[in-house]
């Protein structure tokens, strides 16, 4: 895994922290927004339940056409990400040490990981074209032409992408120095190649679909999104989750995969509280560093991830039992899973919203002068960073309403996804609404979980 090989070829760095980190205690009826977000969740289980069985194909199979969309510049364009990319880890290995003057972290953790992720929840699989392997791919087919490839073994599913996943999320929240740029560039670049080779092996719309978790993260998440890209080429507007209407069953790998995209932000957000590192004896207020942690916080991602999947099963479990489903576990939990990626599209932009505005503004000015030399390519090298708009009690308030909206809307989504995909296991609404009712009560628990999350004390 590269992520992981970066840290025996390169020696221990000090740790760096995100710009946006929060350390302030949020003064604000807390217990109130939770319970108001609980009851959201569990009125529009209600509602949904009273519903007719058609209502949410009729809903979901609206659309309103707008433009037809060639295909023809996507090579291009993602050639064009790949020098943009190339330049990234060159600055990265010679530009600032300084994360809030390099480009590239601010690139990979926020433009990337925050931006385009909230990007293809709205506009879709935006990804597709951005990549920076397919066009590199394309001019060695060209060169070259075609030459046999594997297939990946159907066994294999998408567990490597699970692993690399895994990798990535280990190196953000447990790394000593995820931020340190050429650590970091480091890491990047050997995930460019390893995936590379693999696109050269197993071939590039295997592979992306398999192992390369960005690629898979990234379809799964446009499955949301408002537009659609028809056969025809023809972008349509429609409701979120309607693309789910023909969707198929995933795998185990699959379902570990939205569970783990889910669960590690939740311990990015639960491994910064006061509650976590009392666990285990560590004062908060003099936080001894990300190196002395690395333990806690490789037991703790997997633990997050374990009993997510365990109460996640259960809740499948039982709602199968009360329905009385003649499905197996693994095509009804395939089907429900898909439910969670509203879910973890929620967290994610709420959790890290605010370093999408703080450090966004550092990475605008970084570009412009990506090696540190003075330069000036888009007039941003001189911006004003504009920290206040995340700091003082106004601004404490409206993000805080930002945030629990946007889980609190997550979790209704949710619920609305759910109903659909449960009405395709169960023909009859009423061992419908039976099927949900453990997984809802377990969304309105991690609705509740994500409003805590947002609102304890926290260390910087």
């Amino acid at each position: 895994m590269p992520f992981a090989a970066s840290l025996i070829l390169l020696s221990p760095t000090p740790a760096f922290a995100h710009a946006s980190d929060r350390g302030h205690v949020l003064l604000l009826p807390t217990g109130y927004y939770a319970a108001g977000g609980a009851l959201a969740v569990a009125v529009s289980f209600l509602v949904l339940a009273l519903l007719p069985s058609d209502f949410l194909g009729r809903f979901w199979r609206r659309r309103l056409p707008l433009f037809a969309f060639g295909e023809g510049a996507r090579a291009i364009v993602s050639l064009v990400s790949f020098a943009g990319f190339a330049i990234l880890i060159a600055a990265g290995l010679f530009g600032s040490r300084d994360p809030l003057s390099n480009p590239l972290p601010l690139t990979i953790w926020t433009l990337l990981w925050v931006g385009l992720v909230l990007l293809q929840g709205l506009f879709g699989n935006l990804w597709s074209w951005l990549n920076p392997w397919y066009g590199p791919w394309r001019v060695i087919l060209r060169l070259f032409g075609k030459w046999q490839t594997w297939r990946p073994p159907p066994w294999l599913g998408c567990w490597p992408a699970v692993a690399l996943f895994f990798a990535f999320a280990w190196f953000e929240l447990i790394d000593p120095a995820p931020d340190d740029p050429a650590r970091l560039a480091w890491a990047a670049g050997l995930y460019w190649l390893l995936n590379f080779a693999a696109m050269l092996v197993f071939g590039y719309r295997d592979w992306s679909r398999s192992g390369e978790f960005l690629t898979v993260f990234f379809a799964m998440i446009a499955r949301f999104a408002l537009l659609e890209r028809n056969e025809d080429r023809r972008l349509s507007l429609c409701w979120p989750g309607a693309k789910l209407s023909n969707v198929a069953p995933l795998s185990f790998s699959g379902i570990a995969f939205l569970l783990l995209a889910l669960s590690s932000v939740s311990f990015d957000g639960l491994s910064k509280t006061f509650f976590w590192l009392g666990l285990f004896g560590i004062n908060p207020l003099e936080f001894p560093g990300r190196t002395t942690v690395i333990g806690i916080g490789t037991f703790g991602l997997v633990l997050t991830f374990v009993l997510l999947a365990a109460a996640f099963i259960l809740a499948i479990v039982l709602g199968q039992r009360l329905a009385g489903s003649p499905h197996s576990l693994g095509q009804a939990a395939g089907l429900l899973v898909w439910s969670i990626v509203p879910i973890a599209l929620a967290y994610h932009v709420a959790h890290y919203l605010t370093a999408l505005l703080v450090d966004g503004q550092y990475a605008i000015a970084a570009l412009s002068d990506p090696f540190a030399l003075g330069w000036n390519l888009f007039g941003t090298a001189d911006l004003q960073i504009e920290a206040g708009v995340v700091s003082g009690a106004g601004s404490a308030w409206w993000l805080w309403n930002v945030q629990a909206g946007v889980i609190i809307a997550g979790h209704m989504l949710a619920v609305l996804v759910a109903h659909g995909l449960a009405w395709r296991l169960h023909p009859v609404p009423a061992r419908a609404a039976l099927s949900q009712f453990p997984l809802t009560v377990l969304m309105i628990a991690y609705t509740i979980f994500g409003l805590w999350l947002l609102a304890t004390p926290a260390a910087g």
